[in-house]
């Protein structure tokens, strides 16, 4: 680590400046440019940070250096090499964070922001920040910028950080602006939400106000902040929020072995980071979620990028994103591997794991709302809609031109979406989905014996669809609705080659569960 000098030479030439005026001048102009030198602030200081990460770095490297008094506004810049690498091995890929004088210890209290690899510079100063970091007091003591290492190339990975400390007045204080827990909604109904959009405040391209108004567009109810390892964002969303549109707040907690979503964080809450599924640290996070009323939801499990594939399992879980943005091989995978879970959650008696689809904006064209949840909650309030989420009262859309219904009636009863239907074992139980929005679509019906149903909808996309079991032969049912595949043909079940079986999901509905009635 080394430090620029050019702030200390320039405070010696300046000293030096008003030594020799003091000679040659009268005692009056002396003075004054001593009252000068009392008040003016002193010059930018910069500090240079330096160094090589060999590959094998730990995840998070600290780097300190430190804030004295006076100091206004700290902006940092940071830039690292890119050696070339053989085919198929990583090259260097760095984040980059801020911490202040209260430390970098896991989960404390020290956390200033974060911008991971999408900007080489930013500033925070008491009255405002760049985007991804939280304004607030610069207080003296040994800060750290953090680096994040994602990949580091066989050569190592040399980075360059420059810390520029400037003095003067602090200036005015930040006032969040954080929305209201509560719109306008329709009492007990079915409302829409996406729970995984970005903004510039992590890795988007979109300011806050476009996602809002693409939200609306979308026709839906209400969102999820979710910026990447930041809440910078929490304050920003008071005056875009509105009656007919509810923000939560919450982040998307990036590890090095998969994304969670921390959905409805109070706000400002933060959430680490900074650990791996061997640093069994998860749970220690989850507990801090879901003290406040929020969920932990493994985000795209199935992603085939580094870092993005879920390793922590499932028991710390309270939902769990199936299909994230337009549909892919890696949605198949999470949806089968998720039904999978149900099955065996319900053999033993355990609670199971509902679903949940979202679009994970981040900037055009990645539509908003595409796809999205649709949970039935008491109201259009933060606490409602988490606990139908949690309850597992939804079911996911591709857009609002989706729309459904789906039932099972049986012995007198009837059950919905999350809902259980308890009958005797061979009692019939007719099984009902209306649904509309999905031109030429293929809806199935799956139990945790598989796809046991299967009809076409006609060309307008709309339709009812009828079967009957019973809850000795289905332990649980759940529906989908498939898009043609793109040779048009509506999909078959055990289908082998390149090609996914089905086309595209267009709704998806978590199950109703049914019980054998002793």
């Amino acid at each position: 680590m080394t430090e620029d000098v050019h702030g200390e030479r320039a405070r010696l030439g300046r000293r030096g400046l008003l030594a020799a005026g003091a000679v040659g001048v009268v005692a009056a102009t002396a003075g004054a440019a001593h009252a000068e030198e009392a008040t003016a602030p002193a010059p930018d200081r910069t500090i240079t940070l330096t160094g090589t990460l060999p590959t094998g770095a730990p995840d998070f490297v600290h780097l300190p250096f430190d804030v004295p008094p006076g100091v206004r506004e700290i902006a940092v810049s940071y830039r690292y090499d890119r050696p070339t690498v053989p085919p198929g091995t990583p090259g260097n890929s760095c984040d980059i964070g801020l911490f202040d004088e209260r430390g970098t210890d896991l989960g404390g209290r020290g956390f200033r922001g974060w911008s991971g690899g999408f900007r080489t510079e930013f500033a925070v100063s008491r009255e405002q920040a760049t985007p991804g970091y939280l304004p607030g007091p610069i207080r003296p003591g040994k800060w750290h910028v953090v680096l994040g290492p994602y990949q580091v190339a066989p050569q190592g990975l040399a980075y360059r950080v420059d810390v520029t400390l400037r003095f003067g007045a602090p200036g005015g204080e930040f006032a969040p602006a954080y929305p209201p827990e509560r719109a306008r909604g329709r009492g007990r109904a079915w409302y829409r939400g996406d729970c995984h959009v970005h903004t510039v405040h992590s890795d988007g391209r979109r300011q806050p106000a476009e996602v809002a108004a693409g939200a609306r567009e979308a026709g839906l109810d209400f969102i999820v902040s979710t910026e990447h390892n930041t809440s910078s964002a929490h304050g920003v969303w008071g005056p875009l929020a509105g009656p007919d549109l509810l923000i939560l707040l919450g982040e998307e907690v990036t590890t090095r072995n998969g994304h969670w979503l921390a959905l409805g964080l109070r706000p400002g809450e933060f959430v680490d980071w900074r650990y791996r599924s061997r640093d069994e640290a998860l749970p220690r996070f989850a507990r801090q979620v879901r003290r406040q009323g929020g969920l932990v939801v493994p985000a795209h499990p199935y992603c085939p990028y580094v870092a993005c594939q879920w390793k922590f399992g499932y028991e710390h879980a309270d939902a769990v994103e199936v299909w994230n943005g337009p549909w892919t091989y890696d949605d198949e995978s999470a949806v089968d591997g998720w039904d999978a879970q149900l099955a065996v959650a319900l053999r033993d008696g355990r609670s199971w794991l509902p679903a949940m689809g979202n679009s994970d904006a981040h900037s055009a064209p990645q539509a908003i709302g595409s796809p999205h949840t649709v949970v039935l909650a008491e109201d259009l309030h933060r606490d409602a809609v988490l606990a139908g989420l949690r309850a597992g009262r939804s079911w996911l859309a591709e857009s609002a031109a989706v729309r459904l219904e789906f039932t099972a009636t049986g012995h007198g009863r009837q059950a919905g979406i999350g809902e259980e239907l308890a009958v005797p074992a061979d009692a019939p139980v007719d099984v009902r989905l209306d649904v509309s929005g999905v031109p030429n679509g293929t809806v199935r019906f799956l139990t945790d014996e598989g796809q046991l149903h299967q009809e076409s909808l006609p060309a307008e996309g709309a339709g009812t669809v009828v079967w009957r079991t019973t809850a000795s032969l289905a332990a649980f049912v759940r529906a989908e609705v498939r898009h043609p595949r793109a040779d048009g043909t509506p999909g078959r079940g055990n289908a082998m080659g390149a090609e996914l079986p089905w086309g595209p999901m267009a709704a998806l509905t978590n199950p109703i569960v049914l019980r054998v009635r002793r």
